[in-house]
């Protein structure tokens, strides 16, 4: 019997496929972003227009800092803290910097995954909840469409019930109604919903429903919405067991979160175009406006919704890179990535303005005055919009499936990047890794649950205003800074040549003037045209109070405590001095030397064992 034992250190996961980092690397970019923030943009900043500026933006920011984390991930075989640690000491703090915003960004973002999941369930019915005002919750001014297509042709729905349009009118002033959708007098024709306060029944569902806002502010937060709490947690049951086993589990999940969107992305895309009005609405969606290129609010917008579609500078792609095979070309990877990522935002602006241009021509009004984005647009427009298709139950549940698989393949990303960070430090936790994502789930899951009370978008918003904006530009600029200004663009070129990436010397070019020049120069200036647009955070017409708003700064800078920490740390520790402080470490290696070293390290740990296993026997 032996006299001692030693514990098992298990090795790191890797991809069974390479394809399953291809899926992984497109179910964290592609997101609801692509659904509900680019479309909008496009249509606000001029259309095709803007089109040329982000494609633009893509190739000379996006692309190469997404590249960028991908080859340092897989060149080291690191977790982003261990790997910009190796290659500059000073820079230890950056990668700590990426896990606190992808962090923060889990927490809240499964929140919205909540949201859709609320929908969805309440989308098992003949009528949706969403598209009535007879409600606990509706006011007098609520309005449905469903509702109102009941009414006789004179009339309107107000009020909770049909009403003259005739009388409508007069009461405000007016001499009558020319139809049910206008009032005239002698000097102006006036569209109906101009002239009564009534808010859609879609608004209402999500505001005083879903959200249980009612009259809950910063001072007064109110209680607790179950609902809400019980999607939240089913929500992180089903990303817990997607991510149970690391990349052996979510490799297989993102086969289905990654691809099955594009199927119910492609159904709303061809029922949308063939409904009455849907052209007017692409055409506002894809309408050129040249002038808008001489803007620079316009190229501002394009060059930040490309570093946010990338999701850069949160650590979550260079741990997804640390799983790769030393020889993967990701170059090639980077490439579909981006192509794949373009194309979508394009594609369900389709699926999103032909809905919004059918819902205007229902409505009697300009597109313009029914075109939202964010929340507003996947909660309020679109549903309203499919209210008024043939089969509204079978749209909605499609509709929000998809929101919902779009997002829980966001997730898987950030999730393993902090199990990464933790795995990485304690490699003798990697035996239990269930349980170590059981407690990162329960953990994220549990500093949610105040944005389930009835205040708790104001908790959300205040998150999403300062987490993933100003600061996380810092962050990514700062990675591009420590890789080719202070480890070397041209050495980080051979180290991509040492993988396999073999290019030619205008590609090269290319690659250094970007990583050396473009791209950092790009970011401060997302940076400084961001700073020099903040505005407090708000909610709609509710203006938060000045703690709440100094909270919201104190949650952007912790994402950069850590940075300014660990220098001080790292100088005091006196480990590294001078020029070492921004060299890299002998740590910074190819991993495929590691894996090497480690194999002959087993291989003599095996020996030793057996040894000793045998003599004790004797």
């Amino acid at each position: 019997m032996a006299t001692g034992e030693h514990e098992e250190i298990l090795e790191r996961s890797t991809w069974n496929k390479p394809l399953e980092f291809v899926l992984s690397c497109l179910g964290y970019a592609i997101g609801l972003g692509n659904v509900w923030r680019f479309p909008y943009l496009c249509y606000r900043n001029g259309g095709g227009a803007f089109l040329v500026t982000y494609i633009i933006m893509v190739f000379l920011m996006g692309m190469p800092l997404f590249l960028l984390e991908l080859i340092v991930g897989q060149y080291s075989g690191l977790g982003p803290d261990q790997a910009f640690t190796n290659i500059a000491p000073l820079f230890t703090g950056l990668g700590y910097c990426t896990l606190v915003v992808i962090t923060l960004i889990t927490i809240y973002y499964m929140v919205i995954i909540a949201w859709t999941l609320f929908y969805f369930f309440a989308s098992f019915t003949g009528e949706l909840g969403f598209g009535s005002c007879h409600n606990d919750f509706n006011t007098m001014g609520c309005y449905s469409a469903t509702e109102d297509s009941q009414c006789p042709p004179n009339s309107t729905y107000y009020n909770k019930q049909c009403t003259l349009v005739d009388e409508i009118c007069k009461s405000y002033n007016f001499d009558g109604a020319s139809n049910r959708t206008f009032c005239y007098n002698a000097t102006s024709t006036v569209h109906i919903s101009r002239v009564i306060n009534r808010t859609l029944a879609t608004y209402e569902y999500f505001r005083d429903y879903v959200l249980a806002i009612n009259d809950a502010t910063w001072d007064n937060f109110g209680g607790l919405h179950w609902q809400l709490l019980l999607c939240l947690l089913l929500s992180w049951i089903i990303g817990y067991f997607c991510v149970i086993k690391g990349v052996k589990t979510s490799g297989k999940a993102v086969y289905f979160t990654a691809l099955f969107p594009y199927v119910i992305l492609t159904a709303l895309v061809v029922q949308g175009v063939i409904l009455e009005g849907a052209i007017d609405g692409i055409l506002l969606y894809l309408t050129p406006k040249w002038e808008k290129l001489l803007e620079v609010d316009v190229w501002a917008n394009a060059a930040s919704q490309t570093f946010y579609s990338f999701g850069t500078g949160c650590g979550s792609l260079v741990t997804l890179a640390s799983y790769n095979n030393f020889n993967n070309n990701c170059l090639k990877d980077a490439f579909i990535v981006t192509a794949t990522n373009i194309f979508t935002s394009v594609y369900a602006g389709f699926a999103i303005f032909s809905m919004l241009g059918f819902l205007a021509h229902q409505m009697g009004v300009p597109v313009e005055d029914v075109a939202q984005d964010g929340p507003g647009l996947a909660f309020v427009a679109y549903p309203e919009a499919i209210l008024r298709l043939p089969a509204p139950t079978a749209w909605s549940l499609a509709f929000f499936f998809m929101l919902f698989i779009l997002g829980l393949g966001s997730q898987f990303a950030g999730i393993e990047a902090i199990r990464c960070l933790i795995l990485d430090k304690w490699p003798k936790l990697r035996k239990h890794e269930i349980y170590i994502t059981l407690m990162i789930c329960l953990f994220c899951f549990i500093l949610a649950i105040p944005m389930c009370f009835n205040g708790g978008v104001y908790l959300f918003t205040l998150m999403e205003w300062n987490t993933a904006s100003w600061a996380i530009l810092l962050i990514g600029m700062g990675e591009v800074c420590v890789v080719s200004w202070c480890y070397g663009c041209n050495k980080f070129l051979d180290n991509m040549g040492q993988m396999g990436m073999v290019l030619s010397k205008p590609a090269r070019w290319y690659w250094w003037i970007c990583w050396v020049v473009i791209t950092p120069v790009t970011l401060l200036g997302v940076f400084i045209f961001q700073m020099s647009n903040m505005t407090p955070a708000t909610y709609e017409d509710y203006i938060f109070p000045l703690w709440a708003d100094l909270l919201g700064w104190m949650m952007g800078l912790l994402t950069l405590v850590p940075f300014f920490v660990l220098v001080v740390v790292t100088i005091w520790k006196r480990d590294y001095t001078g020029w070492n402080l921004i060299k890299p470490t002998t740590k910074w290696r190819p991993q495929i030397v590691k894996t090497e070293s480690n194999l002959t390290l087993t291989k003599e740990k095996l020996s030793r064992d057996n040894s000793s296993t045998s003599v004790n026997g004797l």
